[in-house]
């Protein structure tokens, strides 16, 4: 059997091994990135190698898994793995997300004393090597500050499916309490708790900075049926949310070399244009932040459409001149 072969076989036995509920034939062909009869055949073939594998009945299919996990052999990190972690531990911190660092710290701390000695001091170097030779390239931005206790009071509330009271610094009403069932929670440039104030259902971001003195209460409180904090997310450039806008950038020529492999928005279409421009279309709110996101295109960039995306572009570009022209 070829190395890539036996290689995806291991991978789909860790998901198989990885999944409380078992996976379909179909969601393992995705796993191993491959055909309905591939999955079936690498499936038999696991079946001989991990002869505790079990099937679960699921409606008119199957779901399988491989109860009681895998050995150390199998499950020895490499040393591109150990690193991406560290890496991403480095990030979250130069991001001033304290409580997500150490999460991940403590992860790669669980990792490592589980590895055979032996395996972790030949790994050792090496990882050593690659963090010298790697670094992160931290963006200016602003630094949001992570409160572990407040995290994981929120993360509680999210859990039991129950509302939160807290005074806001922020809003219409600063300094006021407030009652709200927790949607879920954003990180990005600034974090925030989604959630919504009975008795809308509506959702809205509240700045994790701005709450103080939070308590979980006794009352349940659940996202509507059918809310996707991704979804919900998605729908902003940033993480304003305003009116949907159809967008349509022009990038022109001297720029299409970036467009062709920038993400403006996860639902965007790019298409090349005869003259050599990029036209990139994608629906969204948060004008403002894509405004302030457009600045970094200079002449590179021709706003076509919506209409109050120019203008919060000429609004912005007035302020700044007239700022810097004093």
């Amino acid at each position: 059997m070829r190395h890539e072969k036996a290689g995806a076989l291991i991978e789909l036995a860790r998901a198989l091994a990885a999944s409380a509920e078992g996976l379909t034939l179909d969601e393992m062909a995705d796993v191993a990135g491959c055909g309905r009869r591939t999955a079936e055949r690498m499936r038999d073939a696991l079946w001989e190698v991990f002869p505790q594998m079990e099937a679960i009945a699921d409606g008119p299919s199957k779901r399988f898994r491989i109860p009681g996990g895998l050995d150390s052999f199998v499950q020895a990190p490499t040393a591109e793995e150990l690193l991406e972690l560290d890496k991403a531990v480095t990030g979250l911190k130069g991001q001033g997300a304290t409580a997500r660092a150490q999460a991940l710290e403590q992860l790669g701390r669980k990792i490592r004393s589980a590895m055979r000695s032996r395996e972790l001091r030949r790994l050792a170097p090496d990882v050593d090597a690659l963090i010298r030779a790697e670094t992160l390239a931290l963006q200016a931005g602003p630094r949001p500050v992570e409160d572990d206790r407040q995290i994981a009071t929120l993360r509680h509330a999210l859990m039991a499916m129950k509302r939160v009271r807290f005074k806001y610094r922020g809003g219409s009403r600063p300094g006021s309490v407030r009652e709200v069932a927790p949607y879920g929670l954003m990180f990005g440039r600034a974090n925030y708790l989604v959630a919504a104030e009975p008795p809308s259902a509506e959702p809205r971001n509240w700045r994790l900075d701005r709450i103080e003195d939070i308590e979980v209460l006794d009352e349940a409180a659940a996202p509507p049926d059918g809310f996707s904090l991704t979804e919900y997310a998605n729908r902003s450039f940033g993480i304003y949310q305003d009116d949907i806008e159809d967008v349509v950038l022009r990038i022109l020529p001297h720029g299409a070399e970036d467009a062709l492999v920038w993400r403006f928005h996860p639902n965007q279409k790019v298409e090349p244009q005869p003259d050599g421009s990029v036209l990139v279309t994608f629906r969204a709110s948060g004008m403002r932040e894509l405004a302030w996101h457009l600045f970094t295109w200079q002449d590179k960039v021709e706003i076509v459409q919506p209409q109050i995306l120019r203008e919060r572009m000429m609004e912005e570009l007035e302020l700044a001149l007239s700022q810097h022209r004093r």
